[in-house]
């Protein structure tokens, strides 16, 4: 009778397993699979850990090699602006201005907005538009930047960079992030999340904005895989430098102290309970922008500075400028953060370039020569790594406004095939040019970059070998360059 009962009790169990038209089989067969599903999670979140804690909050993953530059400013001028009638004259582009162009720059290029096979555009005969030959490298630059020419043989030129987009969003994400598409680091938070901050009270990486990104928008200083405790903070110029870091009214700081406390011990919880690294970032950035709340405003009053400083860069405190900017990113440096970003908006010269890009000159270039001057009389110029590119370049070609083509209404298209930027301090050689276009300056001749190989580069000069600097995602170990990349140590001094 016992025997039976419990044979009874074994058969209504199973027929209640079985209850939804399953057999033994079935049964057996989706536990096991939910069971691997449990398991296949557990190695995911090992995984994500693991890759998490290469790089704790607070600690870095570190340099490979002796560092030469211990922080980068890296300017982006948002658009593009003509690196041809600003740093790469070509006498016989003006010679052949108003000729229809070759047929091999036209016909299966891929062009963002020339639809009809056009004419080559000189750099327009104004005096502004003249090129000097500067310093005692002999450098050429537009007398669009006077005061830029006065820095001469501080710079040092790559001429022949070159992308694989022609137009903007892309073309941001390719030369910040490496990839063409969103969800990637940029090279910001990369840098932040292979060596940090010197200073503990202030990000890594700080974002500095005048006008708006468009195109790649906050993707351009984000984190993308990689925890969000790396991704760039926009600094503000007006109300509040960073959004909610002030007390609302009648808080008192040992008021938001115990909040913190709070908040710390639950997350802290929950951490323990769940192991997802982005509470730690939580965690820490709750910590940091009670540090900021002291931090940030010292560091964004600039009436301290001196009378003479402030002649210099052309700044104006309480407003926002490009100039404030400059100024901001070497009190940022000054202070220890890592990588400061700054963008200025309004290059996309598609017409009316002559007046366009002399008022657009006339905004940046005092406040950049002051920057790479300020560094140098500071003793901060040869660790600081100072950036000034764009997405892509401009074409030797014009582009008519309105159809018409008149001296005053053309522009430049998107250009890919070559570009010019510059680099200053940070370990680079003072007064030298790398790379060689061509005489009408569409394509390399010689010593050909790409973006991949500018990054490289970067890393290289910060301490980072670009091909150890990973960060294991969806299966496979992600760099910031790919699986392309080389140094440029001609550059290198």
């Amino acid at each position: 009778m016992k025997t039976y009962r419990s044979k009874q009790r074994i058969n209504v169990s199973a027929a209640a397993a079985m209850s939804a038209n399953q057999t033994r089989r079935q049964l057996f067969q989706r536990a096991g699979m939910g069971l691997g599903g449990f398991a296949l999670t557990s190695l995911f979140q090992s995984e994500q850990n693991a890759a998490f804690g290469q790089e704790k909050i607070g600690s870095a993953v570190g340099t490979h090699h002796p560092a030469r530059a211990k922080s980068v400013i890296y300017i982006h001028m948002v658009g593009a602006p003509s690196h041809l009638d600003l740093f790469d004259y070509k006498p016989v582009l003006q010679e052949r201005s108003g000729q229809l162009c070759p047929d091999e720059f036209f016909n299966g290029k891929q062009l963002a907005f020339i639809r009809e096979q056009p004419k080559l555009f000189g750099t327009p005969t104004d005096q502004a538009f003249q090129f000097q030959r500067c310093g005692e490298s002999g450098a050429q630059i537009s007398n669009l930047m006077p005061n830029l020419q006065t820095v001469a043989d501080e710079l040092c030129f790559i001429k022949t960079l070159h992308t694989d987009q022609f137009n903007h969003a892309p073309a941001q994400m390719c030369l910040l992030s490496g990839f063409e598409r969103f969800g990637r680091p940029s090279i910001g938070s990369w840098v932040s999340y292979g060596i940090g901050s010197k200073n503990k009270n202030l990000p890594d990486f700080v974002t500095l904005i005048t006008g708006q990104v468009l195109g790649a928008g906050n993707s351009a200083w984000g984190s993308g895989f990689l925890p969000t405790v790396h991704q760039g903070i926009e600094f503000r110029s007006q109300g509040d430098p960073v959004l909610f870091l002030s007390n609302p009214e009648g808080m008192r700081p040992s008021d938001r102290r115990k909040v913190v406390d709070a908040v710390k011990d639950l997350n802290a919880l929950r951490l323990d309970d769940v192991g997802d690294p982005e509470i730690s970032t939580r965690i820490s950035q709750y910590e940091m922008a009670y540090r900021m709340q002291t931090s940030v405003p010292e560091l964004m009053n600039i009436d301290n500075e001196t009378a003479d400083v402030h002649q210099m860069y052309g700044t104006e405190p309480g407003k926002t400028s490009f100039a404030n900017n400059c100024l901001l990113a070497r009190r940022l440096v000054e202070r220890g953060v890592r990588f400061v970003q700054l963008f200025d908006q309004g290059w996309d010269h598609h017409g009316n370039i002559e007046n366009r890009l002399a008022a657009k000159t006339k905004e940046v270039d005092q406040p950049i020569a002051a920057l790479i001057k300020d560094l140098k009389q500071r003793g901060m110029l040869d660790d600081t790594l100072v950036v000034w590119a764009a997405e892509f370049g401009r074409t030797p070609m014009a582009q008519a406004s309105n159809g018409g083509g008149t001296p005053t209404k053309v522009g430049r298209d998107h250009h890919k095939e070559a570009f010019t930027i510059w680099m200053a301090g940070g370990g680079t050689k003072r007064g030298h040019t790398h790379g060689a276009t061509d005489e009408l300056g569409y394509g390399i001749v010689e010593n050909g970059v790409h973006i991949h190989d500018l990054n490289a580069t970067i890393l290289h000069l910060l301490g980072i070998d670009h091909q150890r600097l990973t960060f294991r995602y969806q299966g496979r170990q992600f760099r910031l360059t790919d699986v392309h990349g080389n140094v440029v140590n001609d550059i290198i001094s």
